[in-house]
């Protein structure tokens, strides 16, 4: 069977194949990044995770773009709150991010590009976006994208002019012909700070969100590529909105595939900063092991929902706790996965159907009680073998299975790294925070000039 993924751009699964065969090209719109990440965070990088993982496995190569937003109108208030640098804010919440997601065994992507990186690119397609007609300067300064001259407008999110005229909310806005056109490149404002500006033939400014997507991916993959993904929020009107700027400036189709993961819902409501919903990767690691976190997240299919609680990671650690069971119980051998072989066989067809991974989740509990029903070495070596393909199952199933406090050893030393961070920068609030956190599980720090150390408490 060949892969299968669903686009939501023909809203239909196809089969899939790269355009450079043997070759997958894949963009991520990552974060924006001006604050700790969250669930609903790791939950898209998880996505994408699992995603370039089968598609190795299923031995493709694979250059994975995923960006960072690092010019924005909520860095930017938040550097000025703080009273520093918009690149000392960016770098440090960079950092943050790659250590939460990096507990959470999300690997790192191909390329990484930074927005503030691109803005010449972004300049030169605004530029060829203004010679063909879809762009124009407004009275306010900013430069705006010409939305009702670019015939195909709508196509992903399936909505129509008609529709998007009947739901606007103001008249014209102040600057734009039409309420449907989008800013491209945002007039430097008196108040902004310098480190938000950069020259152009428009005056001072910066880019609007969308066209820096549009530049990062074609200066890293090229005008047309295999797959574009992000959250299911950014189908309308961020990715919509990018196919206009890309497809327009270039005359090619910008991705074949377009896949969005589903969100995180809390109380039946999208887990968002906006709504005050959302709890920190730091926050939930305080309670449970990364890969708890982990198995919570990517034993659901990727375009459903998830519904957050403390009782579903209980029950996912409870449930992970039945395969290393087995592992614990037979030392697996070391082999190269046959994909002949049933379960394997019935694990790839899952994963091949749009990266089904609940029913691959499946085939590990059935495996697992073979391996308990027989004691096969090369079954559990084949169990531990599948679990990687979804980043589970490789660490010591002994350390697993006795870490009482739900916390295994690498969760802890990343909360005592963040500890001595705070501390370091005087947040002793949040370093306090960790360590109740901590004593909360049963682990007790203790701090001494050499470092600090910890132990389960009896």
């Amino acid at each position: 069977m060949s892969l299968r993924i669903y686009n939501t751009l023909s809203r239909a699964v196809e089969e899939f194949s790269p355009l450079d065969p043997g070759h997958v090209r894949m963009y991520v719109c990552g974060m924006t990044i001006y604050d700790l990440c969250h669930i609903g965070h790791a939950r898209m990088m998880m996505a994408f995770d699992v995603v370039q993982r089968w598609l190795k496995a299923s031995g493709l190569k694979v250059t994975y773009v995923r960006n960072i937003t690092d010019i924005d109108d909520k860095i930017i208030k938040r550097a000025v709150e703080r009273g520093i640098t918009i690149r000392q804010l960016t770098d440090e919440m960079i950092a943050a991010m790659h250590q939460d997601i990096g507990a959470l065994g999300i690997e790192p992507p191909s390329l990484e590009p930074r927005a503030t990186e691109y803005v010449p690119q972004m300049l030169g397609m605004i530029a060829t976006l203004e010679e063909k007609g879809l762009a124009y300067k407004g009275a306010t300064g900013d430069v705006n994208y010409a939305v009702r001259k670019f015939p195909g407008y709508g196509k992903l999110s399936g909505k129509s002019l008609d529709e998007l005229r009947a739901g606007e909310r103001v008249a014209v806005l102040e600057g734009k012909d039409d309420p449907l056109d989008f800013v491209l490149w945002k007039s430097a404002k008196p108040t902004e700070p310098d480190d938000a500006k950069w020259d152009s033939a428009y005056g001072p400014g910066r880019p609007g969100w969308h066209i820096e997507c549009s530049a990062m991916c074609r200066g890293t993959l090229g005008d047309t590529f295999d797959i574009h993904g992000g959250g299911a929020d950014l189908q309308f009107p961020h990715h919509e909105n990018e196919i206009a700027q890309s497809e327009g400036a270039n005359g090619k189709p910008l991705a074949r595939f377009w896949l969005h993961n589903g969100f995180v819902r809390v109380d039946n409501e999208k887990m968002s900063k906006s709504l005050g919903n959302f709890f920190t990767i730091r926050e939930v690691l305080a309670k449970y092991d990364a890969e708890t976190i982990r198995f919570f997240i990517v034993r659901a299919h990727y375009r459903s929902a998830l519904n957050y609680s403390d009782a579903h990671l209980d029950d996912a650690r409870s449930s992970l706790k039945r395969l290393y069971t087995s592992l614990d119980l037979v030392k697996p051998a070391e082999l190269a996965t046959d994909w002949s072989q049933p379960f394997a066989a019935r694990f790839k067809a899952a994963m091949d159907e749009d990266f089904g991974t609940p029913e691959a989740v499946a085939v590990l509990f059935e495996l697992a009680g073979e391996v308990n029903r027989t004691g096969s070495a090369e079954l559990a070596g084949l169990l531990k073998n599948l679990g990687g393909c979804l980043g589970l199952l490789q660490g010591a199933p002994g350390a697993y299975l006795q870490a009482g406090a739900g916390l295994d050893d690498a969760s802890i030393q990343l909360l005592i790294a963040q500890r001595a961070a705070a501390k370091l920068s005087k947040d002793f609030a949040e370093a306090d925070r960790i360590r109740k956190d901590l004593m909360a599980n049963g682990i007790v720090l203790k701090d001494s000039p050499s470092g600090t150390t910890w132990e389960v408490q009896s």
